[in-house]
């Protein structure tokens, strides 16, 4: 137990588990993933002239992303994927510290892995921890914020309580430059230790006084963005925002919670068992509000509701990979039978946890005559984390204002992925292994880890697809180039396709753009009947005329195209996925 505890054991298991699965997904390609091509060719430039120099494609202020960025291109050459091993970097850093926030949170050592490996495993972290988007960066700072704070609640001296103030302003400020949300450490989460440690004057004399120290160099931060040209200047609101819609987005998002820490909300299956001990009222209630809403996502969608909710060009779907092609359907990855269990077994640990969390109160498990006073030595649970009563005063108005700025994202042109649900992971995760831990067993039962291995496969499974059907892509584009087609004939998804604008341009043509003035050209739209009017992303990239798209489906617009389809690997399926060339433009009447 000692050498445990000297050398993190746990910890530096659950970093390693991670690095070790992200490596045997092979994670390389030589085209752009989602949206870290045109973020690496930023880094490039800085690597190359040390200036940061946007391209078009960056809502994110990228910040110190950037410089680690550009420090592996220096070190390794340019490349790719020299800039997403930065990002793996910072996602095996993150798993150790997880792991350690998570003890110090109040969780028991193996309490803390097991809900550590459940996130970092999951195909949605995995995935992104060997990509070069901001997500993993933003989230970083969140959890260093939160572990400064976690730290400081815990000193006994008030010098202490300081220096880890400090750590937590210092590292939210610097960090969060990646991403502009993970500042709500400075806004929201720091400002709640704060007033947690009211009591303690001299702590929050000093610390009311770092922490505007932060502000201010967030506001210098964005004053030096708003001002660079290139960027993209996303607005608060956004045009057509409907509440109801957007309402309706998020819940839709936030039902993936369980089903991506389905290891975590299996734990309370058992406890629907103990639902005849609560009140007919409040089960009915738990109940009836799930299957309302659950009916309420059928229509028009059959399989609306069946987990993953989020669908699209998000990063966890019943593909088993990202999918940038968007003019056909890939084969499932997830059968609906499948989905069904999934859907089953998330929704059910998720009434399960609403259940014990019902019956713990009408117990007085958790009642306030049952407690001893804030502060006191009986108030410290055993694992030495603070007290359970402090965690909603510390995240929820975090949680409050993360949320509350998704809303708007529920009606806008790309709408809510499932990346946006990182901090609110690390947030559930703490808050509902905690509420395991103190209301219904101490100790996780050993059958809960045999899903850990299972997790770990289909995390690595989907990243290896993932990069699998990009490295088919750019085997399609070198046999189209051979034949004599160039890049700007074919549509190739809108993640190759950007990286081909800039080859030919400065920018991406985005409407977004403020700076310089009139930099976005007015495209007009392709020919009536085109397949590229139907992909919808023509005006971002006017260099781009294709006359051939990429799709699953050889009959999809008008039909095969003279050149050989390629094949690329699933894992764990033998058959292979095929790409094909298809027509984009009608073939003319001799």
């Amino acid at each position: 137990m000692q050498l445990v505890r000297r050398f993190r054991l746990p910890a530096l298991f659950c970093a390693l588990a991670l690095l070790l699965c992200a490596l045997l997904s092979r994670p390389y390609t030589t085209m752009g993933v989602s949206d870290d091509g045109p973020y690496i060719r930023v880094a490039q430039t800085l690597a190359r002239t040390g200036h940061i120099v946007y391209n078009g494609w960056a809502a994110p202020i990228l910040g110190w992303q950037l410089y680690l960025g550009a420090a592996f291109i220096r070190l390794f050459g340019y490349s790719l994927t020299a800039g997403r091993m930065s990002t793996l970097l910072v996602g095996v850093l993150m798993a150790f510290l997880l792991q350690r926030t998570l003890v110090r949170a109040g969780l028991r050592e193996e309490s803390a892995a097991f809900g550590t490996l459940a996130l970092v495993l999951s195909p949605l972290y995995l995935q992104l921890s060997v990509t070069y988007m901001s997500d993993m960066f933003g989230l970083f700072a969140v959890v260093v914020c939160l572990y400064g704070c976690l730290r400081a609640l815990g000193a006994s001296a008030d010098r202490e309580a300081v220096l880890w103030i400090c750590f937590a302003v210092a590292g939210n400020a610097v960090l969060g430059s990646a991403r502009q949300i993970a500042w709500l450490g400075l806004l929201a989460m720091i400002p709640s230790t704060l007033y947690l440690l009211r009591r303690r004057r001299r702590v929050l004399q000093i610390g009311v006084l770092v922490n505007l120290a932060g502000v201010l160099f967030l506001l210098v931060c964005m004053h030096w963005f708003l001002r660079q040209p290139y960027n993209e200047h996303e607005p608060l609101i956004p045009a057509g925002f409907r509440v109801a819609r957007a309402a309706e987005q998020l819940a839709r998002l936030l039902l993936d919670v369980p089903f991506l820490l389905l290891p975590v909300f299996v734990l309370f299956l058992p406890e629907v068992r103990g639902a005849r001990r609560l009140s007919p009222g409040a089960l009915a209630a738990v109940l009836l509000g799930y299957l309302l809403f659950g009916a309420h996502l059928l229509h028009p969608h059959p399989l609306f509701v069946l987990e993953p909710t989020v669908d699209g060009t998000s990063w966890v779907t019943a593909y088993g990979f990202y999918n940038p092609v968007g003019a056909s359907t890939p084969a499932v990855f997830l059968g609906s039978r499948l989905r069904l269990l999934l859907t089953v077994a998330s929704g059910g640990g998720l009434v399960g946890l609403a259940i014990s969390i019902l019956r713990s109160r009408a117990s007085g498990l958790r009642s306030s005559e049952a407690r001893p006073p804030t502060g006191s030595p009986e108030a410290q649970p055993p694992t030495g984390g603070i007290d359970s009563r402090q965690l909603p005063v510390l995240l929820a108005p975090f949680v409050t204002a993360y949320l509350l700025l998704l809303l708007p994202l529920g009606t806008s042109t790309f709408g809510l992925f499932d990346r946006y649900l990182l901090p609110l992971l690390v947030f559930a995760l703490l808050v509902v292994l905690r509420h395991y831990q103190e209301c219904v067993r101490p100790q996780l039962p050993l059958a809960a880890w045999a899903l850990i291995p299972v997790l770990a496969a289909y995390g690595t499974a989907t990243t290896y697809n993932t990069f699998s059907l990009c490295r088919a892509l750019v085997r399609l584009a070198t046999q189209m180039r051979s034949a004599g087609v160039p890049d700007t004939a074919v549509d190739q998804g809108w993640d190759f396709d950007f990286y081909t604008e800039l080859q030919h341009s400065n920018h991406i043509n985005d409407p977004r753009i403020v700076l310089p003035a009139h930099a976005y050209v007015p495209v007009p739209p392709p020919t009536a009947g085109s397949c590229w009017a139907k992909e919808g992303f023509y005006y971002y990239v006017p260099h781009l005329h294709p006359l051939y798209g990429v799709s699953f489906d050889p009959n999809a617009c008008y039909g095969p195209a003279p050149f050989a389809p390629v094949h690329f690997s699933r894992w764990p399926y033998r058959t292979p996925g095929t790409l094909y060339v298809v027509r984009y433009q009608p073939l003319q009447n001799p």
